[in-house]
């Protein structure tokens, strides 16, 4: 997907020692309404001293991330004459543990999951950014103490203290559609779960297919499955109670868990909810099954999946347009949970701290850092100061929306389990759900997968 706005360049000539450092900058400060250079301007002006330093930076971002990734540190380098550089590397996850306990890390660490900050934190080698930022994020940031509770972990001292400041968010809870058939068909957005559930029905009694729905994904069939079952948690249970089952304080064969892989079998299991019936839900690949809202007449009208998913669209289909998303709403019965989000997110660590290193999360505080990216591809931030407008497109700019506007945040539960439950008995568990199996039995396999660790 590529944005449709105008690209204005500017050069800055930046003075790093004794030599000029040229730095393109991809929107020229001032010149572009769009975004708040009143926040460059200040962080300039409060940062003037930090000529000539140097700050590396070490991340997962490869390809275009890493692209865009820096054209958002230009405007940190233009800011304060700093030299701040960024690298990556293709086994990241076990690179920048290598490199902190061999006590050479980079002065910032861009962590894309919480376990890892966590290890990371408990053997030291992290600096605690201090409540101060932890009191901005929860002030600033949609859901912001859930943001805070992520960057939390305890220290080699054993407490607790505050690591990560988080930086480019990712967002499931999703229904793509195309608004066309809807329009056609004369269905409406459903604002609740139980509309979503009556708009099911009432597609399969005018003769066509509400869902299309595909787990397949080579050695990780299943996966998809997973974030249908998170999903419906957050929509049926609170999220403390979600956090507990994640830690596995709640079994996977308890009610709660159960209940929620049925919400999702109740669109899964059903041969006249699903393209292609049952059987074909573990067999198609995840690619291919948003592919059927767009054939001639629908092979289905809705698909659950996240904000990553129109890469998979036909190419020639525009996004706001030619399909949209609308939220997975939750249960008109169940107002007290509020409107949870799913997703993920990146955190920023201080591994070797500096004055460059401090300023650079102070720079993360600026609408300037996160409005560069939003107005590229591939960036959602739940920071409720930039401005919305900075976004490449419409469907960013709800997705955004979404974020700012959540009474809770909660990561990909799967990604936060063990791996051999989370990347491996949960994933085969959905797919002997799916083949037949009922919710308490899949869940108790898993659960004996899980007990099978300690």
């Amino acid at each position: 997907m590529k944005a449709s706005f105008y690209i204005v360049t500017a050069v800055a000539v930046l003075m790093a020692g004794s030599s000029a450092m040229a730095q393109e900058l991809k929107f020229q400060p001032g010149q572009d309404s769009r975004f708040n250079w009143k926040s460059f301007e200040d962080f300039k002006a409060a940062h003037a001293d930090l000529k000539g330093q140097t700050i590396t930076l070490f991340g997962p971002w490869r390809g275009e991330d890493e692209v865009l990734f820096n054209s958002v540190l230009a405007y940190f380098n233009a800011a304060t004459g700093a030299n701040g550089k960024y690298s990556s590397s293709e086994n990241y996850e076990q690179q920048i543990v290598i490199d902190t306990q061999a006590g050479s890390p980079p002065n910032i660490a861009v962590i894309p999951q919480p376990g890892l900050l966590a290890d990371l934190a408990a053997k030291g080698f992290l600096t605690p950014l201090g409540t101060e930022n932890a009191d901005w994020v929860k002030t600033n940031y949609g859901s912001g103490e859930d943001w805070v509770k992520y960057g939390t972990y305890k220290g080699k001292d054993g407490k607790d203290a505050y690591f990560g400041f988080p930086f480019k968010a990712d967002l499931k809870s999703l229904i793509w559609y195309v608004p066309e058939n809807f329009e056609e068909a004369g269905y409406e957005v459903p604002k609740t779960m139980e509309e979503l559930i009556k708009l099911s029905d009432k597609i399969v009694e005018d003769g066509g297919v509400p869902w299309c729905i595909g787990l397949g994904s080579g050695g990780a069939t299943g996966w998809p499955a997973t974030d249908w079952v998170e999903d419906m948690m957050l929509r049926t249970q609170s999220p403390e109670t979600y956090d507990k089952w994640v830690s596995n304080e709640i079994k996977f064969d308890d009610p709660a868990v159960t209940g929620a892989i049925d919400e999702f079998g109740r669109f899964a299991k059903n041969d006249k909810y699903v393209s292609g019936g049952v059987a074909a839900v573990a067999s198609t690949d995840f690619r291919d099954s948003p592919k059927g809202l767009f054939d001639i007449p629908p092979k289905c009208y809705m698909h659950h999946q996240a904000s990553f998913v129109p890469s998979f669209f036909p190419p020639d289909k525009k996004l706001g347009t030619d399909a949209d998303f609308f939220y997975l709403p939750t249960y008109a019965s169940k107002p007290e949970l509020g409107t949870p989000v799913l997703g993920a997110g990146t955190f920023f660590a201080i591994t070797k701290d500096s004055p460059a290193a401090k300023a650079f999360i102070e720079f993360l505080k600026t609408p300037i850092a996160h409005e560069v990216w939003m107005a590229q591809t591939s960036f959602l931030t739940p920071f409720k100061g930039v401005k919305p407008e900075a976004y490449a497109n419409d469907v960013m700019r709800k997705e955004g929306e979404l974020l700012t506007k959540a009474t809770t945040f909660r990561f990909d539960a799967s990604d936060m389990m063990p791996g051999k439950i989370g990347a491996g008995a949960f994933w085969t568990g959905m797919i002997d759900y799916v083949g037949g199996k009922d919710a308490k039995t899949v869940g108790g396999n898993i659960q004996k997968a899980w007990d099978g660790l300690k």
